[in-house]
């Protein structure tokens, strides 16, 4: 686990590539409850103007938060997080999914000790999230 000590405010953290699958969409909507269509039906997605079928946003966010809490070492240090949700990621119907490309960055030390760290979450090349981070408390 990383200590307050060793952070200084521009330390980037460690990337982080994750791959979305159909079946990833299958298991987040049973354990959120959220059985939208657009999360699974291709023909519905696109009526209603989508590329086709795309991840949960609360999916996306919360692999993204992924970053922060690899880096921290335990999830309990991140005490806030914030984001937007900018663009959808489209999850194709086959084995590869979406790669969803996480970046993050030390951005501020605030004042009660915590540190803010700014998450940029990209799907070929675009921005999915708009305003993510975290806070986080270390020892």
């Amino acid at each position: 686990m990383i200590t307050a000590a060793e952070v200084s405010v521009g330390d980037v953290l460690p990337p982080l590539s994750v791959r979305v699958t159909r079946a990833d969409l299958v298991r987040y909507a049973g354990a959120s409850g959220d059985f939208n269509p657009i999360h699974w039906n291709e023909r519905f997605a696109r009526e209603v103007g989508l590329p086709g079928v795309i991840a949960h946003g609360m999916l996306t966010m919360g692999l993204a938060g992924r970053i922060v809490t690899d880096w921290a070492g335990d999830p309990g240090a991140v005490v806030e997080c914030g984001v937007r949700f900018g663009r959808p990621v489209p999850v194709p119907d086959e084995g590869e999914g979406a790669l969803v490309e996480v970046t993050a960055k030390v951005a501020k030390v605030l004042d009660d000790g915590t540190f803010r760290v700014a998450v940029t979450a990209a799907y070929e090349g675009k921005s999915v999230l708009g305003g993510a981070f975290a806070r986080v408390r270390l020892p």
